[in-house]
């Protein structure tokens, strides 16, 4: 492994773990994880028309797990934290998520799904950075690196998309809620199958702890502003990229194929990131996730023909992958183990405020530019790699003394 892999390092008292199946267990997870985002976000507001709400109806249940993300997850992962209980909170948030999903296929009627949306996205939505808290300070115990595992998050979410459309085909869209609950009953079966991290016994007070090594937001804050503006940039794409090439020609086949083009990027890069040189660190990566934004979104801009088109979808592997990894990384590595949800929680709060802020502007600069609007994208990936470049040495080495 290489220091662009490794997790925060633990205090040296911190007794070995013995080889329990950890990766393989935390990558099921994820699996799970990432089928129910990769069924629920292109389908559930199928399932919501066929319902009967109409496009505003749909718009403000859309909204709720945006409101619940910046409530519900600096909330939970604190008391995972205070708690010291990574894998219990993990396993609470997994079964109440499944319990709401199998309970939201027998509301009807706007007010009542709009409720079960409101108390699933509570439960819910702390999940990811949950996970990435407890397998960037798990998989640091046992010397294993981060993106191997996390890589089967990416490959199940694009299995998801593909079977997700198979499916539909064959059942009727008001029975799409009971694929996106069978798939959360399934991540919550997974998260019992959690091995203890090795650390949970830890005592849960830590006021004595130096000053160096609390909690800073403001360490967080300055990865998180630049991450934002990374992923930020890709709001045109996710929100208008099929809209566009359906309005050049391009069929559905192909579209779906530049999609998972895309996300096969990212998982190679998940798959190597063990092997790569120990000069490109954590830092390193988010610069090159910004670099790869801007050369993406500027090709973008000119409207490419198909061949370009697949050859900038693969800088995907930087503009979100590199990008994703680098942060995470530097966020685990910013703070004390005793706050590493909080961390990661506070930071996938800034960066989905950040995104749903860039994908209602996306829709106004897309209807005035068409594709010019990935200028503006290119130029929010330059902000991003501008705030790296400049705190650069506040980022590596670490922020937080040893």
């Amino acid at each position: 492994m290489t220091s662009s892999e490794r997790a925060p390092a633990t205090d040296s008292s911190t007794p070995p773990v013995v080889a329990d199946n950890f990766a393989a267990r935390l990558a099921l997870f994820y699996a799970g994880l990432f089928v129910v985002v990769g069924l629920q976000v292109p389908y559930f507001p199928v399932w919501l028309q066929a319902k009967g709400l109409d496009s505003r109806a749909i718009g403000i249940v859309l909204a709720v797990p945006v409101v619940a993300r910046v409530v519900a997850v600096p909330l939970i992962t604190r008391v995972a934290d205070r708690r010291a209980a990574l894998r219990a909170a993990l396993i609470v948030v997994s079964l109440a998520g499944a319990i709401g999903s199998l309970a939201m296929g027998r509301v009807q009627g706007f007010a009542a799904i709009l409720v079960t949306m409101a108390l699933v996205s509570v439960v819910i939505t702390p999940a990811g950075p949950l996970a990435d808290a407890y397998a960037l300070k798990g998989l640091g115990l046992r010397n294993l690196s981060y993106g191997p595992v996390r890589l089967w998050g990416s490959a199940a979410y694009i299995a998801a998309n593909i079977g997700g459309g198979i499916l539909l085909s064959m059942i009727a869209p008001v029975d799409i809620i009971w694929l996106i609950a069978g798939a959360v009953v399934a991540m919550s079966a997974a998260s019992l199958a959690l091995a203890p991290v090795g650390v949970d016994a830890a005592p849960p007070h830590h006021a004595a702890a130096p000053a160096g090594r609390r909690y800073r937001l403001t360490g967080v804050l300055t990865i998180a502003i630049a991450a934002s503006l990374i992923q930020g940039s890709h709001a045109v794409y996710y929100g208008f990229s099929t809209l566009d090439w359906s309005a050049k020609g391009l069929g559905g086949a192909l579209i779906g194929a530049l999609w998972a083009l895309g996300v096969a990027a990212e998982i190679v890069l998940f798959a190597i990131s063990a092997r790569l040189p120990s000069r490109i660190c954590p830092t390193t990566l988010l610069a090159m996730g910004a670099g790869g934004a801007i050369l993406r979104w500027a090709g973008m801009a000119f409207g490419p023909p198909v061949a370009l088109l697949a050859v900038l979808q693969c800088l995907h592997g930087l503009s979100f992958a590199a990008t994703h990894l680098g942060s995470v990384q530097l966020v685990a590595r910013a703070v004390p183990d005793h706050h590493s949800a909080t961390a990661q929680g506070d930071f996938a709060t800034i960066v989905g405020v950040v995104m749903t802020l860039a994908l209602g502007g996306s829709g106004v600069l897309y209807q005035a530019y068409g594709d010019r609007a990935y200028w503006a994208m290119a130029v929010s990936a330059a902000a991003g790699g501008a705030v790296v470049l400049m705190r650069w040495q506040r980022l590596e080495p670490p922020l937080t003394s040893a």
